[in-house]
């Protein structure tokens, strides 16, 4: 079995929210249409890696819970969808374009923790999300920096 992975997945709350999570239990990850984001689903989230859950465009924006990655990556059925949002109609259904996973809900925090705790936290000066010029809305976070924030979130689910 191959080492969980961390990640952190950005949505707006707006669009879709820990909470919708929660009252779902699970979601495809879809829409992402940027080739970085969808290599990382594609190649690299595999089954019960951990997702700091992260509402974007928000008041404050920043990590609101944790999901799991709950399916192996698969074609996002919206890319073919013609009246959709996230319609592509370059996207060959016999060599989809555009990937996603599955995650589901493992926790909400009782406050958001604001990016601009994360960027004050000494111990989080490397992590991607606090950087300048890093918008992705899929990226990878090491496992120190994903204990740090549920440790600042005083997140109940213990990450081993």
């Amino acid at each position: 079995m191959a080492k969980r992975r961390y990640w952190l997945m950005k949505s707006e709350p707006g669009t879709y929210s820990i909470q919708d999570l929660e009252r779902e239990g699970s979601t495809m990850w879809e829409g992402v249409r940027n080739y970085q984001a969808r290599n990382l689903m594609r190649d690299e989230c595999q089954v019960g890696d951990l997702v700091l859950f992260y509402h974007s465009s928000a008041k404050p924006s920043g990590v609101a819970g944790l999901a799991r990655v709950s399916t192996a990556p698969y074609p996002d059925p919206t890319q073919f969808e013609v009246k959709g949002p996230y319609h592509d109609p370059t996207s060959d259904p016999n060599d989809p374009r555009w990937i996603l996973v599955d995650v589901e809900h493992v926790e909400t925090f009782p406050e958001v923790v604001p990016l601009t705790a994360l960027k004050a936290e000494p111990a989080l000066a490397d992590m991607l999300v606090v950087q300048k010029g890093q918008r992705l809305s899929v990226m990878p976070v090491d496992k120190d920096h994903f204990k740090r924030v549920c440790r600042l979130a005083g997140a109940k689910t213990k990450i081993r």
